[in-house]
């Protein structure tokens, strides 16, 4: 998802990166361009260095994340934010900790359509599921399955989440986690993934 630099766009279009050139497509959401089956009319395209990159999915039907025990919990889809944004800190916290994460977004059907990344964000001060209420970051890109050499270990996953339930275009599904920080206001935290990229946001 991505909107031109000078647009104020909250949620932005979906796109696709081509070397320096994002390439507009004709879908309101990412969710709704995987239901069409992933395929789109094309708009305008825009130089790469022109663009603000959004969350991929603003507002996920769920979350879910993974923890060491192999089962997992839900976390807020409300508190998404994307590449860029500023993270505040919580009420009577003076500093975060970041766990990154790599995440699948449901396609149609169930299936896996790609992966981006996830920063969840913790702080150690609040106790209970509040400690990890607050935020959680997505971006900067979500690239194919084929395009990432450990997406055949994620079908697992996917198949322990969507047992006795569905799946919806657009759900997150979160797995692994390395602890970096602890950060505190004025701190820029950047985690990077090829080929996913670099998802970059500011405590403050």
């Amino acid at each position: 998802m991505f909107s031109p630099a000078a647009e104020e766009l909250e949620r932005g279009w979906p796109g696709r990166i081509e070397g320096d050139t994002v390439v507009q497509l004709a879908a309101q959401t990412l969710q709704s361009f995987f239901t069409g089956g992933g395929e789109a009319r094309e708009h305008a395209a825009f130089r790469l260095a022109d663009v603000v990159l959004r969350a991929p999915v603003l507002h996920p039907p769920s979350i879910r994340i993974f923890g060491n025990d192999g089962d997992f919990a839900f976390a807020n889809p409300a508190a998404v934010r994307g590449p860029g944004d500023t993270i505040p800190l919580p009420d009577g916290v003076d500093a975060l900790e970041a766990q990154l994460r790599l995440a699948a977004v449901i396609g149609a059907g169930g299936a896996i359509g790609g992966f981006t990344l996830m920063t969840e964000w913790h702080a150690p001060q609040l106790s209970g599921m509040k400690a990890r209420d607050f935020a959680i970051s997505l971006g900067p890109s979500v690239v194919t399955p084929d395009e990432l050499d450990t997406a055949g270990d994620w079908q697992p996953l996917v198949d322990h989440v969507a047992r006795n339930t569905r799946l919806y275009p657009g759900e997150i599904v979160a797995a692994g986690g390395e602890l970096l920080g602890p950060f505190q206001a004025g701190d820029e935290v950047d985690v990077g993934f090829d080929p996913i990229g670099t998802l970059l946001n500011y405590v403050a």
